[in-house]
């Protein structure tokens, strides 16, 4: 620890602090604009400049380091002078119309930094020339009259994201920023993610979704949990009069550490699906409103006449998507109290060997000096664990993939494993009996590899034998190798954890699973095969989920469906009685993430009068069939629990 005085307060801090984290540490504001606490210090505004000591010339502080002993004035008169000639600067090189930007009034961290300083006009006029703006992006907007050139959308795409998409042509008064090879954003490489949007303090990055309908004070704000899939990122529900406005991902988030793809950012704020708001049941072959207790009576009776003897005549499934809370009762109610042998999930991709469900940390991948994928494609599915391997690459961690299928990370990787379809668990017996035959084992192994020499597995798999002593050879000298795999396959889980024990990293196994309540819907037992055939009647609860083509499918046979959703679809089409409930921003909950973390979601939003809770309407179908539900969701999880 090392101690400074910054405006007469001593300060202790760890070695390697900068002066503004110092400062911050203490309470004591030092205004920014280049920087941001997710991003390597830059020091390009030179906003944050202060007076150290003995020193001839200011300093930036977010790039000084805090030394032992130093003294630091951060508002002296020489110092306000500076800020206030950078400011003149920034505001004269592009045209800052403030009473024309949405962030104006609050939310423009340079209107802000002016206003701090006593700034009311502008001391030099701007030039007056008119800057592009580039509006080919499906979500955003690039307005380079905004711009201050601050380079945090440049930095935040490279250092947090590993897109590298943006970057600067031109220099000095002619800089811009681009594109790619300074194409339209819309036909860039751009993966949609957002995180130049959240970054930018001005206006430059404009949401198209949530401009000029209302500044930071004047809206709500939720940390929850997205749940397009099973990485479990934190984000912030940004909310006014009821209205779902923007998603920001959490800072604070332990999963994501703020970044969001463009599932968890921009899908769910351009939903424009059909609301259901009132029960409906088929009467005259179209469906109309009744009251919540007639559909209720009606499901219940259906559903006690149609449960066969041999628990076939009730199907059931449940979307992924739901609370743990929800998945538990819906388990109860069809499989325990209904005896049906056909409840289920719309994620059965997630299996386990021996009762356990193989996970490891995503902060494995943020480390790892080099990463191993087999069977997940991270830049078309999990996007979020995608970037923590593509930023990574940059700083000399080497990428390699094994898939016997396309896979869009091919392009990244510095060895690509391309088998018969089929053959990849062959593949990884040959790169294990290759770490043994080079001598290059760190532990001991599982089983006999012999058989599965790399010239024999080489004739069964297309791969060469050159290529899997290679990748052996990569693996065991890696200082911090992580390992990833994808659909949940808990028997290439296996291979994966017998493959890291002998490379020395037996705990850096992920798997990557489907839908966001995956590993709970599992835990639960419900991760069959769905199929409908046979059944008379299929009890479907979708929540907001889009129903996909084959579970469409599956239902054309059932005599009765009873759907349990929220939004209108061909699954609410095919109903003969829906239940209206909650979508994902109105709901609270327990989800179980791809690492056995256990996180909560809150409700944002208040749901439309006659909507109710997934939890709700199973209680009360429970109650009219005579079947006592418990809340023992979490003891059920058992281990999941212990690990998060």
């Amino acid at each position: 620890m090392i101690r400074l005085t910054i405006d007469g307060e001593t300060v202790e801090v760890p070695e390697g602090t900068t002066v503004l984290r110092a400062a911050q540490q203490a309470g004591i504001d030092i205004p920014t604009l280049c920087d941001h606490p997710e991003l390597v210090p830059y020091g390009g505004c030179r906003l944050c400049l202060v007076e150290i000591e003995g020193a001839p010339a200011l300093q930036t502080s977010c790039t000084l380091p805090a030394s032992n002993g130093m003294v630091v004035y951060t508002n002296t008169p020489r110092v306000r002078e500076a800020r206030k000639l950078i400011l003149t600067l920034l505001f004269s090189e592009r045209n800052h119309f403030c009473m024309y930007c949405q962030m104006s009034g609050g939310d423009c961290e340079l209107q802000n930094a002016a206003y701090r300083e006593e700034m009311t006009h502008w001391p030099l006029q701007p030039n007056w020339q008119p800057y592009p703006v580039d509006a080919s992006h499906e979500d955003f907007v690039l307005d380079h009259n905004r711009c201050i050139l601050c380079r945090r959308c440049v930095r935040a795409c490279a250092e947090l994201v590993g897109n590298f998409t943006l970057g600067v042509r031109e220099r000095g008064a002619r800089s811009m920023i681009i594109a790619d090879f300074d194409v339209p954003l819309g036909e860039s490489s751009c993966v949609s993610c957002g995180t130049c949007v959240q970054v930018c303090p001005t206006g430059a990055f404009i949401d198209r979704m949530s401009a000029y309908k209302g500044r930071e004070t004047e809206v709500e704000r939720t940390k929850s949990i997205c749940v397009g899939c099973s990485v479990g990122c934190g984000l912030e529900i940004i909310t006014r009069s009821n209205q779902l406005l923007r998603i920001d991902g959490d800072w604070e988030a332990p999963v994501n550490e703020g970044l969001l793809c463009e599932i968890g950012r921009f899908r769910p704020v351009k939903d424009q699906r059909q609301r259901i708001v009132t029960p409906l049941m088929r009467k005259d072959g179209a469906l109309k409103a009744v009251t919540w207790e007639e559909a209720l009576d009606y499901v219940a009776g259906r559903l006690k006449s149609l449960a066969g003897q041999d628990g076939n005549g009730v199907a059931a499934v449940v979307s992924a998507r739901l609370p743990a809370e929800a998945l538990y009762l819906f388990k109860q109610l069809f499989a325990d109290g209904l005896g049906s042998d056909m409840v289920t999930s719309t994620d059965g991709s997630v299996t386990a060997v021996d009762g356990e469900l193989p996970r490891g940390s995503l902060d494995t991948l943020k480390s790892a000096d080099c990463v191993f994928v087999v069977g997940a494609d991270l830049i078309e599915d999990h996007q979020v664990a995608g970037f923590f391997v593509k930023r990574a690459l940059p700083k000399g961690t080497k990428l390699v993939v094994l898939d016997g299928h396309d896979n869009g990370l091919t392009e990244l990787a510095h060895h690509v494993l391309h088998p018969q379809p089929g053959t990849e668990r062959d593949v990884l017996l040959g790169i294990m009996a290759a770490v043994v035959e080079l001598g290059l084992a760190k532990g001991e192994p599982e089983s006999e590899h012999s058989q599965h020499a790399p010239d024999l597995v080489s004739q069964r798999t297309g791969v060469s034998a050159e290529a899997l002593r290679t990748v052996a050879r990569l693996l065991a000298s890696a200082q911090s190798p992580a390992f990833v795999y994808g659909n949940g396959d808990a028997q290439m889980a296996v291979l994966l954890r017998e493959l890291a024990g002998l490379v020395g990293a037996s705990d850096a196994v992920v798997g990557i699973y489907g839908k966001a309540n995956g590993l709970a819907a599992a835990v639960y037992g419900l991760n069959k095969p769905f199929a409908a055939d046979g059944y008379e009647a299929v009890y479907v609860a979708l929540g907001d989920e889009e129903p996909t083509q084959e579970l469409v499918q599956w239902l054309q046979g059932a005599s009765f469906i009873a759907a349990q959703a929220s939004h209108v679809s061909p699954v609410t089409a095919m109903a003969d009685v829906v239940l209206p409930v909650e979508i994902w921003a109105e709901q609270e909950g327990h989800y179980l993430n791809l690492e056995g973390r256990l996180q909560e979601t809150q409700g944002a939003l208040t749901p439309p009068g006659d909507v109710r809770s997934n939890v709700e309407v199973l209680q009360a179908l429970a109650q009219r069939l005579g079947i006592t539900l418990d809340d023992g969701w979490a003891r059920e999880l058992g281990l999941e629990m212990a690990a998060a």
